[in-house]
């Protein structure tokens, strides 16, 4: 049974975003801005090295990193869904309001909603980081 641990502590963004031991997580949108320590703290939490976007194993979680100008964010979580568990979560990261590559709160409800998601609100996930936590909808969970 998977069981929750977080480096940064039980309220710590890790613990906060559903990430436990024993997870296979796959990430989306890697590049040299992303959050290094927000990285190995969730591989701490669960246990094992991230999964790259080219993972065709069944993904307990996605992390997508996500900046306004990466293309289209309905299709990335569409792809993001592809190989996540039934009921699993997205962890869209997406830079804080007013970091370059910011993402309109807007775009993120109307994407989730146009996949099937539902945005479970957001926290600050690192420095320059927020993350949104999108699910199924609960009728849709088994």
């Amino acid at each position: 049974m998977n069981t929750p641990v977080a480096a940064t502590g039980p309220g710590g963004p890790v613990a906060r975003l559903g990430f436990l031991a024993g997870q296979v997580v796959q990430e989306f949108g890697y590049d040299d801005d992303v959050d290094h320590d927000l990285r190995d703290e969730v591989m701490d939490a669960v246990g094992s090295d991230l999964e790259y976007d080219d993972f065709t194993g069944v993904a307990d979680a996605v992390m997508l990193w996500w900046r306004d100008g990466d293309g289209d964010l309905t299709d990335a979580l569409v792809d993001a869904l592809t190989n996540l568990a039934d009921g699993a979560a997205i962890v869209l990261l997406t830079p804080k309001p007013g970091r370059p590559g910011e993402v309109d709160p807007a775009e993120i409800e109307e994407s989730a909603l146009t996949s099937g998601l539902h945005a479970t609100g957001t926290i600050s996930a690192a420095a320059d980081w927020a993350a949104n936590r999108l699910v199924p909808p609960k009728s849709a969970r088994r």
